[in-house]
């Protein structure tokens, strides 16, 4: 059990801090100059005939 006991400890303070890291991330990666073409571009996709 104190395997487990560590992984526990480990999760509950690190992987709060990787998770905001992804989420700052994504929302960075979202908002960068020129994602607003991309994301029309990817939304047209299922419209397309081909």
């Amino acid at each position: 059990m104190e395997l487990y006991t560590a992984m526990r400890q480990f999760a509950d303070s690190w992987g709060l801090v990787y998770l905001v890291v992804v989420f700052v991330g994504m929302v960075l990666f979202l908002l960068r100059p020129g994602a607003k073409k991309a994301a029309d571009d990817a939304a047209q996709i299922p419209l397309k005939e081909d």
